[in-house]
């Protein structure tokens, strides 16, 4: 089947789906930087996507909802809030985390999973929470976390999921991550 075939099949699913590719998204109005990574699940507000700007190198794991509008007020006033959505460049955003209208995501963050942002996160945070909260600067994190590589387990490419590693090799990493977590590539 052709290239023009298969894009075709896809966009159907995606519309049966009542969802929107990043490609048609753009076409309506988002703008989206280089390198982004939209994981499964997630949903970029499609009924206001020109007020979404997405910077470069981000990534949205699963699940994750960009929101630039707030319907909560419709049968009040007759009238929905609306938003302005801005994630910097170097962003990470954790799975099934909302980030709601009028927010700005600062370069260089991290937003834990599950969280709920309701308010601006300055440039180089990790924040977590609901609604998300800053916890540290990101370099403390990373810093953090490199000291604990020294001491916990540290695995190669050969152990993800694409390598196909054995039964065996999967029970052995379960079995030395009992008592903390590891790192892998």
């Amino acid at each position: 089947m052709g290239k023009f075939f298969r894009k075709l099949i896809s966009n159907l699913v995606y519309r049966l789906r009542a969802d929107y590719t990043t490609e048609q998204l753009v076409k309506m109005g988002l703008v989206v930087g280089d390198n982004f990574l939209r994981m499964h699940g997630v949903i970029i507000d499609p009924s206001h996507c020109w007020h979404i700007h997405i910077g470069n190198n981000v990534t949205l794991a699963p699940r994750v909802h960009i929101l630039a509008h707030d319907a909560s007020l419709c049968h009040h006033l007759g009238y929905a809030k609306i938003g302005n959505v801005v994630i910097g460049d170097n962003v990470f955003i954790g799975a099934e985390t909302v980030v709601l209208p009028g927010v700005t995501i600062g370069d260089n963050c991290i937003i834990g999973a599950n969280s709920t942002v309701s308010r601006n996160i300055p440039a180089g945070s990790v924040a977590v929470g609901s609604p998300a909260r800053v916890v540290c600067k990101v370099s403390d994190y990373v810093e953090r976390n490199k000291k604990l590589m020294q001491t916990r387990p540290v695995y190669g490419e050969e152990y993800n999921l694409r390598s196909n590693p054995s039964m065996q090799t999967r029970r052995q990493m379960f079995d030395d991550l009992q008592d903390g977590p590891g790192f892998i590539v």
